[in-house]
C-alpha cells in the first residue's frame, strides 16, 4: 500500500486515533469491515461492513469475541438502526474448501461492500491487509476491532448473523449441537464427527476435520467424500432458502 494516499496516517502517534484522524481529513463516510467465521470446523464466513453517524456513541460497543450473547444482540440492534448504512457477504464452506479461507473472506468483504448503497469515502479493514478488486479507498487496521468504533460494529453484525445462521442449520444436522458451539472445534463437536461422520456444512480442507474424515474414508482431491448427509440438488436449496430466511429476518437483504 502507498501510504502517500493516507496523508492523515503519517501524523498519527497512536494507531487508536485512526478514525478520527480519517474524519478530520476530509473523509465524512467511513466504513469498518470485519468478520466472523474464520476459525470454525463447520459453516459460512461472514463478513460486514459498517457506515456509522460520524459522531454517534453506543456505550458497551467492543469487539463481538469479548461481548456475550446477550450484549451483542443488544447492540446489534442499535448498530443496525443507528446505521447509515451497513452490507453483508455470507461465503460458505464449499467455497471455503475450494478457495482457502483467507480468499473466502475478503470475498465475504467484497459482497459485503457491494451491497451497500451508499458508497463509503474510506473503509478501514480489521487485519493487516485490504480488500483486493475494490475500487475504495481503504486502510487496514492491525487489531482494529479493539479500538475503531465502525470496525468493532461490523465484529458485531458478522457475529450475530452467522450465529443465526449455524441455529438454524442445527435444526438440519440435529446431531451437532451446532446451535450451541456454532461449528468451533469443541471436544462435543469434535466427538460428534467421530460418531456421525461430516455433513455438508463441515470444512474438509480443515485439519480436525479432515483428519477425522481420513479414518473413515479415502479423500479424493478437493472437498472429499461425506459419510453423512450427502450432498444433493435439494439440500442445496433448503440450505439457500434457510440462508435467505435468516437474512431477511435479520434485515439484510438489499432493497
Amino acid at each position: 500500500m502507498n501510504n502517500n494516499c493516507y496523508p492523515w496516517q503519517k501524523n498519527i502517534t497512536d494507531i487508536e486515533q485512526i478514525e478520527q484522524k480519517a474524519y478530520m481529513s476530509g473523509y465524512e463516510m467511513i466504513g469498518g469491515v470485519d468478520e466472523a467465521g474464520r476459525g470454525p470446523l463447520a459453516g459460512p464466513v461472514v463478513a460486514s461492513v459498517v457506515i456509522l453517524p460520524r459522531d454517534i456513541v453506543i456505550p458497551g460497543i467492543n469487539d463481538s469475541k469479548k461481548l456475550t450473547h446477550q450484549q451483542r444482540e443488544k447492540l446489534y440492534k442499535i448498530i443496525s438502526t443507528a446505521a447509515i448504512d451497513w452490507g453483508v457477504g455470507i461465503v460458505e464452506p464449499e467455497v471455503i474448501d475450494e478457495i482457502n479461507i483467507l480468499q473466502a473472506t475478503y470475498m465475504a468483504m467484497r459482497q459485503a461492500v457491494a451491497k451497500l448503497r451508499i458508497n463509503p469515502h474510506l473503509l478501514l479493514v480489521d487485519g493487516n491487509r485490504s480488500i483486493s478488486d475494490v475500487e475504495i479507498p481503504q486502510y487496514p487496521v492491525p487489531r482494529g476491532d479493539t479500538f475503531v468504533t465502525s470496525i468493532q460494529a461490523a465484529s458485531i453484525i458478522s457475529k450475530v448473523i452467522r450465529d443465526k445462521i449455524m441455529v438454524e442449520y442445527d435444526a438440519i444436522y440435529p446431531n451437532y449441537n451446532f446451535a450451541k458451539h456454532k461449528g468451533y472445534g469443541t471436544e462435543g463437536h469434535l466427538q460428534a464427527i467421530e460418531k456421525h461422520g461430516v455433513c455438508d456444512i463441515h470444512r474438509t480442507t480443515y485439519a480436525p476435520v479432515r483428519e477425522l474424515l481420513t479414518r473413515q474414508v479415502r479423500l479424493p482431491e478437493g472437498r472429499g467424500e461425506r459419510t453423512f448427509a450427502p450432498t444433493n440438488s435439494g439440500r442445496e436449496l433448503l440450505n439457500k432458502q434457510m440462508i435467505g430466511n435468516t437474512a431477511q429476518r435479520l434485515a439484510i437483504m438489499p432493497n
